[in-house]
């Protein structure tokens, strides 16, 4: 099938409106009209990434994090985004990107059902109509009240982690979780505001996590790739199941850091 009718159908389930307004999602390089057979899906588009994708003769490439964010003056091989930008297209290989507004659709609520979370509520809300509400991360009940060094080795069984961080007392009890994919250092006022006292995330630094601490609320950092790494999988049933005779390559499951 054609790219520009995929996208059609993602934009129905995943509208570009629900990204918040810095991002960037969509068609960021490539043909609408681009004949599609085959799909590779990825979290980001680097360099590894377009080549295992040109060798799997993918005509899309769909990632979770834009490869562009600001505006480009130029495209041309003197820096890496111009150089993957050029093999893209080279390879006519069309990319698109699905952000922030597959967040608030869907990234916290798979998360929140990964962790069985119970009575889930919108951690932040994002999008209100009046008849539907949409927003990042969610707030829920755990499993069962767990210390804080429990529940972190509970997050790493269910996302499949060598390590997590802990911000906190680890004898601390904890009962109600917020998790938010990817950062989610600028949200400690809205984990705080749904009562939570443990939030599940990434990317929170020093001053971030102890402060986060001083006010009432433990984290468990489990790294932006740790729990974004979803998208992946989610998104390769959700292609199989809406588009029948598409063939679909995933990237492997391969943190992008090592920890000696």
């Amino acid at each position: 099938m054609k790219c520009g009718e995929i996208i059609e159908e993602l934009e129905k389930k995943y509208p570009l409106f629900m990204a918040e307004p810095w991002d960037n999602p969509g068609l960021l390089a490539g043909r609408r009209e681009k004949e599609v057979r085959k799909v590779y899906i990825a979290l980001d588009a680097t360099d590894r990434v377009i080549g295992e994708a040109e060798k799997a003769g993918a005509d899309l490439l769909l990632t979770h994090h834009p490869m562009v964010f600001s505006a480009l003056k130029k495209v041309n091989t003197d820096d890496f985004i111009g150089r993957r930008l050029v093999e893209l297209i080279r390879g006519d290989i069309s990319y698109y990107a699905m952000h922030t507004n597959y967040d608030v659709v869907t990234m916290g609520e798979q998360a929140a059902e990964m962790l069985r979370l119970r009575d889930t509520e919108i951690m932040e809300v994002t999008y209100d109509d009046g008849s539907r509400q949409e927003g990042l991360g969610r707030t829920g009940e755990l499993p069962g009240e767990m210390s804080l060094a429990e529940c972190g080795r509970y997050v790493k069984q269910v996302f499949g982690l060598d390590t997590v961080r802990l911000f906190g007392n680890p004898e601390q009890k904890v009962s109600r979780a917020a998790v938010l994919p990817g950062s989610g250092k600028s949200l400690v006022d809205a984990a705080l505001r749904t009562g939570a006292d443990v939030m599940i995330s990434g990317d929170f630094g020093h001053h971030d996590g102890i402060d986060a601490v001083m006010r009432g609320l433990t984290v468990i950092d489990a790294g932006h790739y740790g729990i974004e790494k979803i998208f992946v999988s989610q998104m390769a049933g959700y292609i199989r199941e809406t588009f029948t005779g598409l063939t679909v390559y995933t990237e492997k499951d391969e943190n992008p850091f090592w920890v000696v």
